[in-house]
């Protein structure tokens, strides 16, 4: 071979596996690169998180108002404490959600079925009050309670639900219900 020649092969060569290192660039880039799907769902369980970090939150702050009052024994300063009151409306609840709503109905909240709710009224949760006073972890635990067919389920919202529906906030709980139709976004 002369120069001439080993020369142009040497340009070839060069070139072609500029390419080749260009195109697997390309490729190996991208794959790196998170798609729209992969960041929605990602996005999708950290709201699931931050749902059940609020209603753990909640739950601490309910514990500890709740050890200071008994700390301070306020019933003998000031009399008994008048106890919080939230009047069931069945008719303002079927206008938003469409059927007739039972007051404590479990049900009622996302993800609860009947063998569900049958779950917690045997561990004595028969209010939406109670469900709503219950850590994530708690009604985890319940669910474990059913055997393995249930530990497929998410209470992360269970207790916010249940609150929602205890104060009578029937569309904003019908909202979050729409937005989180069976788990789905």
């Amino acid at each position: 071979m002369d120069w001439e020649t080993s020369a142009l092969w040497y340009w070839i060569l060069l070139a072609g596996v500029g390419i080749i290192s260009a195109v697997l660039g390309y490729f190996f880039g991208k794959s790196d690169t998170p798609s729209i799907s992969q960041n929605t769902e990602a996005l999708n369980l950290l709201e699931i998180e931050n749902t059940k970090l609020k209603s753990d939150l909640e739950n601490c702050h309910k514990r500890l108002d709740n050890s200071k009052i008994k700390s301070l024994d306020i019933e003998k300063i000031v009399g008994s404490p008048k106890a919080e009151t939230h009047l069931f409306d069945p008719s303002e609840a079927k206008a938003i959600f469409g059927k007739t709503i039972k007051e404590n109905d479990l049900k009622l909240v996302e993800g609860i079925g009947p063998k569900i709710e049958g779950l917690f009224h045997n561990v004595g949760v028969k209010t939406w009050k109670a469900l709503s006073e219950c850590s994530v972890d708690k009604c985890q635990e319940v669910l474990n309670t059913g055997g393995k067919r249930y530990r497929i389920h998410d209470p992360a919202s269970w207790p916010m639900q249940a609150k929602m529906a205890h104060e009578g906030l029937w569309q904003q709980l019908f909202d979050w219900q729409e937005k989180h139709r069976a788990g789905k976004y």
